[in-house]
This record gives C-alpha cells, sequence and structure tokens, in this order.
C-alpha cells in the first residue's frame, strides 16, 4: 500500500537529514561512524535538492529515480552495519535499523503519484 504521496516524501526526507545531521552528537558516535554518518546526512541534502518533488530546489532527478537510489541505499546501509560497522555496536544498530526504515518507506511511498509543486 502507498500512502506516502511525493509531497510528505519530500517533508521526511527533510527531517531525515536533520536527524542524520545531529545523530552522532545525540548517540555519541566519534570516528568513522560519525563520518559516515555526516557524509550520509549531506548525500541525502543533495539527493532531495536535486529530485524533481516539491521538496526539490534543482528538480534534475526524477522521482521514480530518487526511490530507486533510496532501494539501493537501505539495502546498502544493512550490509555496511554488518561490514564496516560489524565491530561498532552502536553503528551496527544504528544502520540496520535505519536501512530498514529507508526500506519502509520505499515501500509505502507512490513514487510515480502526482507532483506537488
Amino acid at each position: 500500500m502507498k500512502f506516502i504521496s511525493p509531497k510528505i516524501h519530500g517533508i521526511i526526507d527533510y527531517l531525515v537529514v536533520v536527524f542524520l545531521l545531529a545523530s552522532p552528537t545525540l548517540f555519541g558516535f566519534t570516528g568513522l561512524l560519525s563520518c559516515f554518518t555526516y557524509a550520509l546526512g549531506g548525500v541525502h541534502l543533495a539527493l532531495t535538492l536535486l529530485t524533481d518533488f516539491s521538496g526539490g530546489l534543482f528538480k534534475i532527478i526524477p522521482l521514480p529515480i530518487h526511490g530507486l537510489i533510496e532501494l539501493v541505499v537501505g539495502i546498502a546501509l544493512i550490509v555496511i552495519a554488518y561490514t564496516l560497522f560489524k565491530d561498532i555496536a552502536a553503528g551496527k544498530l544504528f544502520y540496520t535499523v535505519f536501512g530498514a526504515a529507508v526500506l519502509l518507506v520505499f515501500v509505502v511511498t507512490d513514487y510515480k503519484g502526482v507532483k506537488s509543486v
């Protein structure tokens, strides 16, 4: 069931960026875990700003491609949790849960919905 509209997805994307940029401070991340989380926040902000939906500023990336990118990223984050952060309990938990959340949002978003300008 696709109950998240493109407009709501855009709002979620910006909230995710804020969450990612705040997470190192909120959860006490340091080192690689902190740097990776900040970088992911920056990449997610760029993706959101470049997407062709109401939340996008430059409207270059079609929304269905945005969705496919999020699908790949969601899977990659879970893999990264068990490879790159396998010895960092906080990183393993954070990226397993965050990757699953990205996949859940992917499943319930209507990426073909009418654009809300």
